[in-house]
């Protein structure tokens, strides 16, 4: 939540161009050149956008903006307090009013961009990447935007904005972003409107936050509004996704796995034949083949020929901690995932055991803080789905990680798996290596590309690739 220089405007210009219900106390013609939701930020002549948030609510800090020079601020309450110099922008409800602001305030970047917008469960990091690829290679200077460039997945409203500004300046013509259920539900995305929406499918996942699940596709389906986008891309193998199409209100193009034929896949690489075009992805596991597809219907839709979509496809670079394999000479196939959800982690194993030669070995944990219920029930899939597992820590947060582990462990069925915890998670790594035999596929999920552990707020070090590696090249080392 940085702090923002924009082009002098006045708050009368920004609040028509936003096309908000606002009611303006003091003098409407003040002129802002800086815009920021945290007061700590503030310079002189800046805007402050009070959001009211789960811990903080920007309203308290309105007097430490003024004392920095604030000439605005965008409240959800008069305050008869605030000195008649200040200019108070009042909304019902500043984070529903605060993306078409922000677009305003940076004279609505997203206009002057080709936006993709996907949305979905599993398979918006790797469903981005392909996309990217194919939109370079038909000639598109493109930014990718999701869980690997930023802290969150989908920015917050002003960061948001200011990064399209940056695009339109820097020459970047076509954005493709991750949209988070947090986002749409936020407000965050407002002020854009996506020449394509793309849905990949809807797990459970976020319920913490969402309640249920007809919530959280509840704010899924806010993307696919004509107010938000003109076309969508709809995975109708997903039953949410078949919804989806059949209550669409914009044009929807489908697409399946009957859709592809001749389909080969390995730990390191998908082949598939789409419309006569012989397919092929450098990214391993079944789960490519259906992010491959949303990305080839996308770019369809947006003009990339048939060529391009071949070589953009064969282009494309592997994608940190999704089915990233980690190269290796001691005979064993290892590979590092983000599967943190029931659904990833099914569809994982699955394409695990597919391509496995040997025994299939699991190592994953469940987040701390986050959404208690899926517990149980990836314990309970991987112990069906690998043959070896061993739960451990994933992001622990401020919660006992012995304690989510337990949580795990109770959904593990009977006469399945070989199961067992170690807490620490690079122990539990090296386990599942050093003991795997030749032959055998050891999978890592839940944490893919992080490079961090949290621990009680404590950030440190900690990466399943580099972890996988150093233990490879000590079993490599004793097998000399």
């Amino acid at each position: 939540m940085a702090r923002y220089s924009v082009s002098p405007l006045t708050v009368d210009s920004l609040v028509m161009h936003a096309d908000i219900a606002a009611t303006i106390v003091g003098n409407k013609n003040v002129v802002f050149s800086g815009i920021t939701q945290d007061s700590r930020n503030v310079e002189p002549g800046d805007i402050l956008c009070c959001v009211r948030g789960e811990l903080f609510d920007g309203h308290q800090f309105v007097n430490e903006a003024i004392s920095r020079g604030a000439v605005a601020v965008l409240v959800d309450h008069v305050d008869g307090l605030l000195e008649s110099s200040v200019v108070q922008v009042v909304v019902p409800d500043v984070r529903a009013v605060l993306g078409r602001v922000a677009s305003a305030a940076f004279r609505h970047p997203a206009s002057s961009l080709k936006m993709i917008g996907i949305t979905g469960t599993n398979g918006k990091t790797t469903t981005a990447s392909i996309l990217g690829s194919l939109l370079t290679a038909q000639g598109g200077f493109v930014h990718v935007m999701g869980t690997l460039t930023g802290a969150r997945t989908t920015p917050e409203s002003i960061d948001l904005h200011a990064q399209l500004r940056s695009c339109v300046d820097s020459g970047i013509d076509h954005v493709v972003m991750e949209v988070s259920s947090h986002a749409l539900e936020h407000h965050r995305v407002d002020g854009i409107v996506f020449d394509v929406a793309i849905f990949t499918n809807l797990g459970h996942d976020h319920l913490d936050f969402h309640g249920t699940m007809e919530n959280y596709f509840a704010a899924k389906r806010r993307l696919f509004t004509s107010e938000q986008a003109r076309v969508a891309v709809v995975n109708t193998d997903d039953p949410y996704g078949h919804q989806l199409q059949s209550e669409a209100v914009i044009p929807t193009l489908p697409f399946s796995s009957s859709n592809v034929r001749n389909v080969e896949v390995t730990a390191s690489k998908v082949s598939f034949t789409w419309k006569n075009l012989d397919i092929r992805v450098p990214i391993g596991g079944t789960f490519a083949v259906m992010n491959a597809l949303a990305a080839i219907t996308a770019a369809h839709e947006l003009g990339v020929s048939d060529e391009r979509i071949i070589s953009g496809c064969a282009l494309v670079q592997t994608v940190p901690g999704r089915f990233e394999s980690v190269p290796n000479e001691a005979g064993i196939d290892v590979v590092v995932d983000f599967a943190h959800t029931p659904e990833a982690l099914q569809g994982l194993l699955t394409s695990a055991r597919e391509i496995a030669r040997e025994g299939l070995i699991v190592v994953f944990g469940c987040g701390g803080d986050r959404d208690h219920a899926k517990r149980p029930l990836m314990g309970g899939i991987a112990s069906r789905g690998a043959d070896i597992v061993i739960i451990t820590s994933d992001n622990p947060r401020s919660e006992d990680p012995e304690r989510i582990v337990a949580e795990v462990m109770s959904g593990v069925g009977v006469n399945h798996a070989l199961v067992s915890s170690i807490v620490n998670r690079e122990k539990a790594i090296e386990s599942a290596i050093l003991g795997a035999k030749r032959g055998d596929m050891v999978v890592i999920a839940g944490k893919g590309h992080e490079t961090t552990q949290e621990i009680n707020g404590v950030m440190t070090p900690s990466s399943d690739v580099a972890i996988a590696a150093k233990t490879l090249r000590v079993r490599e080392e004793k097998t000399k």
